[in-house]
């Protein structure tokens, strides 16, 4: 209870530091880079972690680290030193003061776990992507890390320390990845589990070699790899939970084995003592949590309401109460009868990797179509959720409005469009023609004509009103990834380019009579696909844009006014103000470009999401630009400094 105390009474001090209202604001104005007024969505979970009271949770996501309290399931903070890449793990510290995390390319941090000041960068290791594990000595004081020297050496073992940064020596021995790791009570031992179907033991202080635990107790060679370690809170057991669904239990001293656990149903993915020592909780891919007597080796009880697994697990100072979280993105306090309290964690499951975002003409909603194949409502003006549409069993590549804002299309790589009623969210109707992913669809601006192209190379006209498949246009040699009608509604621009995920484009842009549908012209001069294509406001001009850059060119003649040189990433998406004065780039290198118009002079580079950006889209009075991500979140940004300038 003395961290608990501590923790509340860290959180009046600096709470009579600041404002009320700094506490009471939206989290979807926390953290915000520089420009931006709201975020919807909290990002892509990796990982979670409780403080070792229980009190608090942290949330390992692609935009930072989420803090809760964990009793009323409310969110606390935002961490985001780590925007430049995402972050993968998280880790309380042993007193609950500290917090430290890894990003996806091995940069560690340390963090004050209430106030979120930075620390310090522990180290920059060669470790890269999600295997990354992080443990802290019981004092505090070394943060240990499975990774050496060398380009994803997840074999080795290195220990930092925790408050200077400098490295103190480095574990090696295992003949495979180190996939868990954990200090003995006192502090003097650190076990390692691998893939190697090992549990190494090692002197903390010399990093000498103590055990290697491989023997089942009847002479037979373990034939399983560790996912999990706990020490005993006497430090007498070590428990080592694996992905056969077996716990094993050794001497900790000794080596020797002790009871194997078996009749989980899934494979464990994390361990924890009771304060007593006498129960150990497991928990599954399955969601369940397991009860087990350490000493008798008998199941006591299994906690079932988590519908996912990756769940992580902590007993309550005093062992009456366990709490759990997982990737259902929900927490559970749970009693000794098996009875839990559920508390739901908001915003993660409404957007995964966004891949398309539409206002509506009125532009009170924002529509966002994800990789989850789901469509998510937003409220564009107080950032509420307000509906998720489900059907599509593909993701989500584009959407759009008609223009009376009464129907929502969507196409998906389930080669459907959806036609949905945009203010109840039932759905009406499915049309069904193409034979590969729809990727791009557009309404023409007098809403009698749905445009859709596909992975099938075609572009397909549907009559708006029947949902009859008027024409179907053949010219494009590879995928279309984009449509647009021009303002007039006579002209219907296409561009052929890869989507994310997929390869393909002739890197062209054709132009058809959007009511005869007959061919016009077609674009070259790229060299690589063209992933996107819009028309100014005044259909003069068509922009259109890759992997080789931006292209402007005069919408009859298809003459080039300028070309800008391509950033690194390429342009994933493209669009106009909707005064015509400034052009938006959505850009594989995580940034939102804002460009002139008319000379292509550079304005703005937005910054702040943490992978590519995958659609972007004014609101229709241009005061307000939507950028999604494959970060799994839509940034707001403001841009009355820059419209019209």
């Amino acid at each position: 209870m003395k961290i608990h105390l501590t923790y509340k009474i860290c959180l009046l001090l600096i709470s009579s530091l600041f404002p009320q209202s700094v506490f009471a604001q939206d989290y979807t104005r926390w953290g915000l880079p520089e420009g931006a007024i709201a975020r919807l969505g909290k990002g892509r979970i990796s990982d979670i972690a409780y403080s070792p009271d229980g009190a608090r949770l942290a949330v390992a996501s692609s935009i930072g680290i989420w803090i809760y309290d964990a009793y009323s399931g409310e969110e606390i903070a935002l961490f985001t030193g780590h925007t430049d890449r995402r972050t993968v793990r998280v880790v309380f510290s042993p007193d609950g003061e500290t917090i430290a995390s890894a990003n996806f390319y091995g940069t560690i941090h340390l963090w004050d776990a209430v106030t979120g000041t930075h620390r310090l960068t522990v180290a920059v290791t060669n470790a890269i992507g999600y295997d990354v594990r992080l443990a802290f000595s019981p004092d505090g004081r070394t943060l240990v890390v499975n990774a050496g020297d060398s380009l994803l050496s997840y074999n080795a073992i290195s220990l930092w320390d925790a408050v200077t940064g400098v490295h103190k020596q480095t574990l090696e021995g295992h003949t495979a990845p180190v996939t868990c790791m954990a200090f003995s009570p006192d502090g003097g031992t650190l076990a390692s589990g691998s893939k190697d179907e090992t549990i190494r033991l090692w002197d903390a202080v010399t990093g000498a070699h103590k055990h290697t635990l491989k023997d089942d107790g009847d002479g037979k060679v373990l034939s399983i790899a560790f996912s999990s370690i706990a020490f005993s809170p006497d430090g007498g057991t070590i428990a080592g939970g694996s992905w056969d669904s077996t716990i094993r239990l050794w001497d900790a001293v000794t080596g020797a084995h002790k009871p194997t656990l078996e009749g989980n149903s899934s494979s464990i993915t994390c361990l924890a003592f009771s304060p007593d020592g006498g129960t150990l909780a497991v928990g599954g891919y399955t969601g369940n949590i397991d009860l087990w007597d350490t000493v008798t080796g008998v199941h006591k009880q299994s906690l079932k309401g988590h519908t996912s697994g990756d769940i992580t697990v902590v007993f309550s100072p005093s062992g009456k109460t366990l709490s759990s979280a997982s990737f259902d993105m929900t927490m559970r306090r749970w009693e000794a009868d098996g009875s839990n309290k559920r508390m739901a964690l908001e915003g993660y499951d409404e957007i995964s990797i966004v891949f398309s975002v539409a206002f509506s003409p009125d532009g009170g909603t924002l529509a966002v179509g994800s990789y989850t194949g789901n469509i998510d409502l937003w409220d564009a003006v107080t950032g509420v959720h307000k509906q998720r549409l489900k059907g599509h069993t593909g993701l989500v590549g584009s959407i759009a409005f008609s223009p009376d804002g009464g129907t929502l299309a969507s196409g998906s790589t389930d080669r459907t469009i959806r036609l949905w009623d945009a203010n109840t969210g039932v759905h009406k109707q499915s049309l069904k023609g193409h034979t590969h992913g729809v990727t791009g669809v557009a309404y023409s601006p007098d809403g009698k004509t749905l445009a859709s192209g596909s992975h099938d190379n075609t572009i397909r006209l549907w009559d708006a009103a029947t949902s009859v498949q008027v024409q179907t246009l053949k010219g494009h040699t590879e995928s279309v990834r984009s449509v647009t009608f021009g303002p007039d509604g006579k002209t219907l621009a296409s561009a052929s380019g890869r989507h994310p995920y997929q390869s393909g484009g002739d890197n062209t842009i054709r132009l058809w009579d959007a009511v005869t549908g007959e061919y016009r012209r077609v674009l070259t001069g790229y060299t690589q696909p063209v992933n996107c294509v819009a028309f100014s406001p005044d259909g003069k001009t068509l922009v259109g844009g890759g992997e080789d850059g931006l292209h402007l060119r005069d919408a009859v003649t298809g003459i080039h006014k300028w070309i800008r040189k391509p950033d690194a990433g390429g342009v994933e998406s493209v669009t106009f103000s909707p005064d015509g004065s400034t052009i938006a780039i959505g850009s594989g290198n995580f940034t939102v470009i804002l460009l002139d118009a008319v000379t292509g002079a550079h304005k703005k580079t937005l910054k702040g999401h943490t992978r590519w950006v995958s659609d972007v889209v004014f609101s229709p009075d241009g005061g307000t630009l939507a950028s999604g991500s494959a970060d799994g979140t839509v940034l707001l940004w403001s841009m009355t400094p820059y419209i019209g300038r």
